[in-house]
């Protein structure tokens, strides 16, 4: 059993709240648990008790121009891995490997390149952990590309076509990787995988940090690959209960429609709540709206109750209708809850994970650019009135709570051992 784990991550709360999850129970258990990300969670990380060390790129989660672009439909996940994370990796290998000399196993998410980089030239064990399916990029079970969406009609075409698709992306993205070779062959390893396939990957062991209600294993996926479930945390403040105006506010009443842009899409928020309050006022329901920092047009609609956050798993169960851009995060939240939900994909994983929660048959979806109160009305009032997607959710919920994503991770974990 390892005595010393490091997990790094690196994104906004949907990337860091899982590992959170896991390393609290990894404490429990008597393992001392270091995250290592950007400085700008250090205080948050610090508060729930996990150890905590540097690991950039430290760029400003909410409200800077880097994380804006980033969050663009069609350019964002290019910009992200060519501006941002590629030419940071050999400042945060720097970081975390003065983390690893303390370190018995190390965890890492899809895109800690560096940590990625360290396992390797250290020898250290180590885990990669993803948390949907899109990382995947299985041509058996292929994903929404969010800068392609269209691609998503040839999936009935089989893994011939779709591998086509696939092996298209890596020509492409293979270009993008040229410092990180330059680097790898600067500290004395092989050029090595394109890391948005196959480089991520742990040979040892990949933990799939999802329920199997949003994918069964593929041929195509990585050997010893291990669906744990969902990792559930989702406090702003570790702790954190109902505000106690919002627990006035549910329990006055029918139970309300929800509208969140999780923890990234709430700072592209655009006219989303502008449009959401124009869709209560047709609608005539109770909403609960979790705004962030995002500033609302008064007056507000009778029965709407405005909140900077809330914590999703104490809301989303009182709710009747979730509304929310499709994160991974926030898509669980919502599955556990057992409530029908509408999705408006924001970028990267979020089209696919939308695509996935619609053929459960427990979602609608409408694309960003059609957002509006008079798309977002019927949709609403649909989700409302068909008592299959209600029941469809309850079915889905009651799987989902019946798994336990963070007891297998942290069982994977204790028990690995490099074979």
């Amino acid at each position: 059993m390892p005595r010393r784990v490091l997990i790094a991550t690196t994104g906004s709360l949907g990337d860091l709240h899982p590992y959170i999850a896991i390393g609290l129970e990894l404490r429990a258990r008597g393992t001392t648990v270091t995250i290592a990300t950007n400085n700008f969670y250090r205080m948050k990380v610090e508060r729930t008790g996990l150890g905590f060390t540097s690991m950039g790129p430290h760029i400003p989660p909410v409200n800077s121009e880097p994380m804006q672009r980033a969050m663009d439909l069609k350019k964002g996940p290019e910009y992200l891995l060519r501006q941002i994370m590629y030419p940071g990796v050999p400042a945060a290998y720097t970081e975390v490997m003065e983390a690893l000399h303390r370190t018995d196993v190390i965890v890492t998410h899809p895109i800690a390149f560096a940590a990625q980089i360290a396992a390797e030239k250290t020898g250290l064990p180590w885990i990669s952990a993803v948390l949907s399916p899109t990382v995947f990029l299985s041509r058996f079970d292929p994903p929404v590309l969010a800068p392609y969406p269209l691609l998503a009609k040839l999936r009935p075409l089989g893994p011939g076509p779709n591998g086509l698709i696939f092996r298209l992306a890596r020509a492409t993205t293979k270009r993008w990787m040229a410092p990180i070779s330059r680097f790898r062959v600067s500290i004395g390893l092989p050029p090595g995988q394109d890391p948005v396939f196959e480089g991520q990957h742990s040979p040892q062991r990949v933990l799939a940090l999802f329920s199997r209600v949003m994918a069964e294993p593929q041929p195509d996926w990585p050997p010893r690959t291990l669906i744990t479930g969902f990792a559930f945390y989702d406090q702003s403040d570790h702790g954190q209960e109902l505000d106690p105006d919002l627990q006035r506010f549910l329990d006055s009443g029918p139970a309300p429609v929800v509208f969140t842009l999780g923890s990234a899409a709430v700072q592209q928020a655009g006219s989303f709540y502008r449009e959401s309050l124009d869709a209560v006022r047709h609608l005539g329901c109770r909403a609960v709206l979790l705004v962030g920092d995002n500033p609302i047009p008064e007056p507000l609609p009778p029965g709407t109750a405005v909140f900077a956050y809330a914590p999703f798993s104490k809301l989303f169960p009182r709710a009747s209708v979730i509304v929310h851009p499709g994160g991974i995060g926030t898509t669980a939240q919502a599955l556990l809850a057992g409530r029908p939900m509408l999705v408006v994909p924001y970028a990267f994983d979020q089209p696919d994970n939308a695509a996935r929660v619609e053929r459960l048959g427990v979602a609608r979806v409408i694309r960003r650019t059609d957002y509006t109160a008079r798309r977002l009305t019927p949709e609403v009032e649909h989700l409302l009135s068909d008592t299959s997607y209600s029941a469809a959710a309850r079915e889905v919920g009651g799987t989902i709570a019946a798994e336990d994503g963070v007891g297998s991770a942290c069982d994977a974990i204790e028990n690995h051992v490099v074979r």
